[in-house]
């Protein structure tokens, strides 16, 4: 683990406020900002299997408005992160948003996964508030551009075509299999598989289904024990992936598992046999290996937070906080949501080879993807 000396932190943290901070900065009473506070909501899941993705991306959210806050925030008016827990059940991210709208949000901001996000789109189509940096790459956030979403991680598109391009043109395995949660995640993943190998006129070999939180993964490995299975494309969440993977040790089945960036490798990589092949892929760098500036601001700001254990979600959620900020720090005059989505519409930034860039017809900030393989991968590379 890095550490810093207290001279080279004040260093350091004097030399990336600029960066990571608005530019324009301006202070006001106490009084004034409890008035004029930039409420946001965000409702994902605090508790159940999914609940360290939303607490670790709330995490590096929280971090960053904290540090803004202290230093005179967004125009003077403090942002204030209104956090509601769904447990990943779509149901419950409906109350949880009509909720963030009588409470008067002027955004929903980092909501966690695809079912959850697909629940609430009739209010988002009817509504028009502004659906901003959700926690999914699903392709219906992505394809037709709505005015009021805007996403910043690359798409589930993009990280299963380039899952699929490792296990064929790295591996070259062609007898895939797919595992996917059963519903609307592991529909918009089945569409993208199906769609990705068909222009290799390559197809699936099976497609297993299993239910939303639950880890019952004993019918899925039967199926996969009775083909002569390559490598398994897995769409879901990372226990019932841990689950499916420890019990293929337990059979000896010599398999390559892939999944997507919903994962998240700092939960997965911990509890699997040293054996196991395992291929993630990811939609931020790893932030102890990252050379932007932001990333050595963020690993300053956590640091400072109390936090020593990073990872990309929190990244994550870091960088969803900076797009934001930047973007209604443009609303000088009066921070609307017509005028946030409009100087979203214009935003681009550059800090070595990332580069964070919208327009009116893209409304997908990042478009890189990256790997994170297991010790049993890597030794064979």
């Amino acid at each position: 683990m890095l550490t810093f000396p207290p001279i080279l932190l004040f260093f350091l943290f004097t030399a990336f406020s600029a960066l990571a901070l608005p530019v324009k900065v301006h202070t006001t009473s106490q009084a004034e900002l409890e008035v004029e506070t930039i409420k946001l909501g965000m409702s994902n899941a605090l508790t159940g299997p999914t609940s360290n993705l939303g607490k670790e991306l709330r995490k590096g959210a929280i971090v960053y408005f904290t540090r803004l806050n202290q230093h005179g925030g967004i125009n003077g008016r403090q942002v204030e992160l209104l956090s509601l827990d769904d447990g990943y059940e779509p149901e419950k991210t409906v109350i949880n948003t009509k909720v963030f709208i009588e409470q008067g949000v002027l955004a929903l901001f980092g909501y966690v996964g695809t079912p959850t996000s697909y629940a609430i789109l009739p209010i988002l189509k009817k509504r028009k508030i502004p659906y901003l940096m959700p926690f999914t790459g699903a392709d219906f956030l992505h394809s037709p551009t709505d005015s009021n979403i805007f996403n910043l991680r690359a798409s589930y598109y993009q990280e299963l075509r380039a899952q699929i391009e490792y296990l064929i043109t790295v591996q070259k395995y062609k007898k895939i299999a797919l595992v996917i949660q059963a519903d609307e995640f592991g529909l918009a993943a089945q569409r993208a598989v199906n769609r990705i190998l068909h222009d290799k006129k390559l197809k699936v070999e099976i497609t297993a289904r299993y239910k939303r939180n639950s880890s019952d993964m004993k019918g899925v490995l039967l199926k996969l024990a009775a083909q002569q299975i390559e490598a398994v494309i897995f769409v879901g969440t990372y226990q019932p992936l841990t689950h499916l993977i420890n019990l293929a040790h337990q059979q000896e089945l010599d398999l390559l598992f892939t999944s997507l960036s919903f994962i998240g490798s700092h939960n997965l990589f911990s509890q699997i046999p040293a054996t196991s092949k395992i291929m993630l892929s990811e939609v931020v760098p790893d932030p102890l290996q990252c050379k932007w500036q932001l990333c050595q601001q963020f690993k300053i700001d956590m640091r400072n937070a109390g936090y020593t254990k990073l990872n990309r979600v929190q990244l994550e959620g870091y960088l969803n906080a900076f797009v934001f900020s930047h973007v209604a720090m443009r609303c000088e005059k009066a921070l609307t949501r017509q005028c946030l989505l409009k100087q979203l519409e214009q935003f681009n930034y550059q800090d070595n080879n990332f580069d964070i860039s919208f327009s009116k017809y893209n409304h997908q900030g990042l478009q890189k993807v990256y790997f994170s393989f297991s010790n049993a991968v890597k030794k064979r590379h």
